[in-house]
């Protein structure tokens, strides 16, 4: 299960599996609007993760960004690890 501390939301932290083939599982929103974010872990469960990069990216609420966008952002920087483990393991 990966982890990741949101900033400037509601929600304090985002847990999410992706499987081999890159499809979200498992998404939890920690802190925040329950009800908005259960709805928005179920929608997203199942799609490969670069669709729900483009379809949550850049969605604005409060600090210029949302629940939604960090989400975004989490898997952004999931598979930027992924791409990189060397440096990952350097910022250890």
């Amino acid at each position: 299960m990966q982890t990741y501390m949101t900033k400037g939301t509601c929600s304090r932290q985002i847990l999410f599996d992706v499987t081999p083939d890159m499809k979200l599982q498992n998404v939890k929103f920690i802190g925040g609007c329950s009800g908005n974010l259960q709805a928005v872990a179920r929608l997203v469960n199942g799609k490969p993760i670069d669709e729900v990069i483009a379809l949550l990216k850049g969605i604005k609420c409060r600090s210029n960004t949302s629940c939604g966008d960090q989400l975004a952002t989490a898997l952004e920087e999931y598979k930027y690890k992924l791409a990189h483990p060397v440096e990952d393991k350097k910022n250890k």
